[in-house]
């Protein structure tokens, strides 16, 4: 219950997004329970992407152990909808505030590796293409086009192709 194995092996980033997630949740780790805390590893292959996403109960915190990262993060509620980016090299830290739609790109031809802990047990993903484009049953495509001014083509051509990661 209060052991986990296996953070030092590289995650399989063959896939469309070219990463992995290897979460160290409170469901792989019961020990978490009620603690507050949780980890992940993130491996990118080169120029592989974390896509946009929030953890509804976590902020975030992201030390890169290899490779070099651009990231990010949009402020909410504010009239701006400011955009705050850094490139990160090996030992650099950032930090996603709760809730907060941020990303992470490997922006060089070779791996990188990062580390994030995470402020609850439990944090939850939302992958904001697969929230709204993924569905199960579908958003009305009326309601998509009108809210991303998108015409009905481009919406039934994202509701057929989000991604999904099952690696």
């Amino acid at each position: 219950d209060f052991l986990f194995k296996g953070l030092n092996q590289p995650g399989n980033t063959a896939n469309q997004l070219g990463s992995k997630v290897t979460p160290v949740f409170v469901t792989q780790l019961p020990g978490l329970n009620t603690l507050g805390i949780s980890l992940a590893r993130i491996d990118f292959a080169p120029y592989g992407l974390i896509p946009p996403h929030t953890h509804p109960r976590a902020s975030e915190i992201l030390v890169v152990i290899q490779g070099t990262l651009a990231v990010g993060f949009v402020a909410s509620n504010n009239p701006d909808n400011k955009l705050f980016t850094k490139v990160l090299n090996e030992g650099d830290v950032f930090v996603f505030p709760q809730g907060l739609i941020h990303f992470q790109l490997n922006i060089g031809n070779k791996n990188a590796v990062s580390i994030s802990g995470l402020s609850s047990q439990n944090p939850g993903v939302i992958t904001i293409a697969n929230a709204v484009f993924g569905s199960k049953p579908p958003i009305s495509p009326y309601i998509l086009e009108k809210a991303f001014q998108l015409d009905q083509k481009t919406v039934e051509i994202l509701q057929a192709k989000f991604w999904t990661n099952n690696s």
